[in-house]
């Protein structure tokens, strides 16, 4: 049993076969489900290294040991922001190798419609293998020479990219919130306590609204000045009372009777944390005040070195960026739920209401529960079909590289103005 498990592992790690996670303990997995997970855990890993790089610890880890660190400042002539400048220029390089990763994948991807092709058992092996060649693209892209035209054109394409992929973001967030008001009000006909649970949903989700709104206005802006916060947050409190008229106005009812404020709310908590960033990662506004003193205005005083809330804005938007990847592409890659993107959704009279309603109780669209040969522990299910669009799977992660890249460097503010 012991040297069929190390085969069966190596074959996950060199070969094509798929990954059994490891450990005879661990339940049986649908390969489908193992491939996005292992993606997953490559993207979730190369996230962590970007936040590691952007630390200001390990900028001053830097400057004290590494010898020739102020004669590179000076080489790239990057003043005394250098540790700054040197995590952003890391953090783009990073991610070019990772988006280019994905981006190869996405080509390789295409057009394929089961797991017996040998593009297909590329796709859903070789984890060593693709561990090497993700480390060498991210490593490699240190080596691309003309920095500054490199980062002067790659931040253009990461923000087009990165507002790509909120726009999938919201999409797939309607989704989700449609499948999420779909489900439970299905098990409103024999228990009326969904219709409860419904409710306290919807009333926490404007609630998180409301109150992310309205501490806003309360840190970023003042009576006098920050006209543009005002105005940021005016507009969008305004779209996302739009949007909830809209969702449930009768027009809106009659062509999906299953829309209502639950995806409104979902939306309007998103749309605040997108504000929240923008507000976060917009230059501080300096005045002089009656004695002729600079002082910062617009931004919250949470003490010394934090009046930029960086640390907050990185925190909290990795954690919301690593949750909706995972359910992006876990479950949002799915060929059910790109129907559900264009409007063709499941009867309500096969909708069974539970509280884990991502993933269908027998597994997610599964053809073929038999488990393989060459994995005891792995279902080969996509020997007929493909569960999901390999190809769109790895769109979505190049986005998202994209969007990582401009999210942990505060949408290169800093590079606008360190770079010319």
């Amino acid at each position: 049993m012991s040297a069929q498990c190390c085969a069966g592992q190596l074959a996950c790690c060199c070969g094509s076969a798929g990954c059994s996670l490891c450990c005879d303990c661990c339940p049986r997995i649908r390969q489908s489900l193992s491939t996005r997970f292992m993606y997953a855990l490559y993207f979730i890993l190369v996230v962590v290294l970007c936040c590691i790089m952007m630390s200001t610890t390990v900028a001053h880890k830097m400057k004290e040991h590494i010898p020739f660190f102020e004669d590179m400042c000076k080489g790239i002539k990057a003043g005394d922001t250098c540790e700054k400048l040197v995590g952003y220029s890391a953090v783009y390089r990073v991610c070019f190798g990772m988006a280019c990763f994905f981006f190869i994948f996405c080509l390789l991807t295409l057009k394929i419609n089961n797991s017996k092709s040998c593009r297909a058992h590329i796709h859903n092996g070789f984890w060593f293998f693709k561990l090497l060649l993700l480390g060498a693209m991210c490593s490699g892209a240190f080596f691309i020479p003309d920095q500054d035209t490199f980062l002067n054109a790659w931040r253009y394409v990461g923000a087009v990219g990165g507002f790509l992929f909120i726009g999938i973001q919201l999409l797939l967030l309607v989704e989700f919130a449609h499948k999420w008001n779909k489900n439970w009000t299905a098990g409103t006909a024999s228990n009326k306590l969904w219709y409860a649970s419904l409710a306290l949903v919807t009333l926490i989700m404007y609630s998180i609204a409301t109150g992310g709104l309205v501490l806003m206005a309360v840190f970023y802006t003042q009576k006098d000045g920050c006209m543009e916060n005002k105005i940021l947050l005016g507009v969008n409190g305004g779209l996302c009372l739009l949007i909830s008229l809209v969702a449930i106005s009768p027009w809106v009812q009659n062509r999906q009777p299953h829309s209502g404020l639950l995806q409104s709310g979902v939306i309007s908590c998103y749309v605040t944390y997108l504000t929240f960033s923008a507000l976060s990662s917009k230059p501080a506004e300096v005045v002089l005040d009656e004695h002729g003193k600079n002082v910062t205005i617009c931004v919250p005083d949470f003490g010394q070195d934090l009046y930029r809330d960086e640390n907050l804005v990185t925190i909290l938007g990795t954690s919301l960026l690593i949750g909706c990847i995972l359910y992006s592409c876990l479950t949002s890659t799915t060929r059910s739920s790109s129907d559900a993107l264009q409007g063709r959704y499941a009867a309500p009279e096969l909708e069974i209401a539970r509280c884990c309603f991502c993933f269908s109780p027998g597994g997610e669209d599964t053809e073929e529960q038999q488990p393989g040969k060459e994995g005891p522990r792995v279902i080969y299910d996509e020997k007929k079909g493909t569960v999901y669009i390999y190809s769109y799977f790895h769109f979505v992660f190049f986005l998202a590289s994209l969007y990582v890249m401009m999210t942990v460097t505060n949408w290169f503010k800093s590079a606008f103005h360190l770079l010319p």
